[in-house]
């Protein structure tokens, strides 16, 4: 199964971006700090070119915090870029990213010349509630659904500071399957777009062995540290299931019920703080997509050659 969505408001917000990025001085990219690969928009980055970029790992409460310092440290040695993690419901680390953006444009500052900062993400990664924590109030509407903001909007942050809030948007195509899964596990996908078990199962590959302890400690399971992390993961899924009563007529397991615990606890953060993904794991599946998708086009080059002409005469 391959993860896509692309509603077509978001083709709408692709434009409305590229346009706005003409006057932006500083370009905000808001990451999930739980798969910092997956949820960074390719389409976007094409987008800003060389603009200054300030990558927020947003929800950093809820990752692990040894590989959100690895992440940050990835972003850090990107030219043009600076790396900040963030809880978006803490008000004074939540200002930080101000001072961030200055020191990216040192040059703007003032009401001769403000501060243009635009900042973006994908659906469902905590910019309205951000955005609601910086101004000190209800300045968006929040939910935990994909999707919600569709307009933009102008926010005074400063007196020569202004923020251009875009709505959530993801790219046309999803070339890493890993991230797809992904995305759609921390509910940056719209809820028709996949198949919530073939998500937990994905999701379970991830937890398994660098986090069996907290799978263990979150659904009591009887297995041990090493059983876990080697248990495939369908079995596991059925062993989470049966310890929360995930139970059809006569006894059956219900894994589609399991599998929405399973997600539902991800989202919340009920197993514990996880990162689902390591610079070097997402370079790699980036590689092993990109040469897939080289190969695809070439292969549908080859399609499309004029096939010879065979000369009949010759042959008679």
């Amino acid at each position: 199964m391959s993860v896509q969505w692309f509603p077509g408001h978001m083709y709408a917000t692709q434009k409305a971006i590229a346009e706005r990025l003409k006057s932006i001085d500083v370009v905000i990219e808001l990451l999930d700090a739980r798969l910092p690969g997956s949820s960074a928009n390719p389409m976007l980055a094409r987008l800003i070119g060389p603009k200054p970029t300030l990558k927020i790992l947003n929800k950093q409460d809820l990752a692990d915090p040894a590989q959100t310092q690895a992440w940050l440290a990835h972003y850090q040695n990107q030219p043009h870029t600076r790396a900040i993690g963030l809880d978006a419901g803490m008000a004074g680390p939540a200002r930080a990213l101000i001072g961030a953006c200055h020191e990216l444009a040192p040059r703007r500052g003032g009401l001769a010349k403000p501060m243009r900062v635009l900042i973006g993400g994908i659906p469902n990664v905590g910019k309205s509630t951000l955005i609601n924590t910086l101004v000190g109030k209800r300045a968006t509407r929040v939910a935990d659904e994909a999707g919600v903001t569709r307009a933009e909007q102008r926010i005074l942050l400063a007196d020569d500071f202004y923020l251009y809030d875009t709505p959530g948007v993801l790219w046309p195509k999803i070339i890493v399957p890993e991230s797809g899964y992904l995305l759609a596990a921390s509910g940056a996908v719209g809820r028709n777009a996949y198949d919530e078990e073939s998500v937990a199962l994905e999701l379970l590959l991830r937890l398994r062995q660098p986090y069996a302890a907290l799978l263990q400690a979150r659904y009591q399971l009887p297995q041990t540290l090493e059983q876990i992390a080697a248990m495939p993961e369908d079995a596991l899924l059925q062993a989470i299931g049966q310890r929360r009563g995930c139970l059809l007529a006569g006894g059956r397991l219900n894994t589609q019920k399991a599998a929405e615990v399973l997600l539902s606890d991800f989202r919340s953060s009920a197993l514990g703080p996880v990162t689902l993904e390591t610079p070097q794991q997402f370079a790699q599946w980036l590689r092993a997509a990109q040469q897939a998708e080289a190969e695809r086009a070439a292969e549908r080059a080859a399609a499309r050659l004029p096939k010879p002409q065979v000369d009949r005469a010759s042959h008679t």
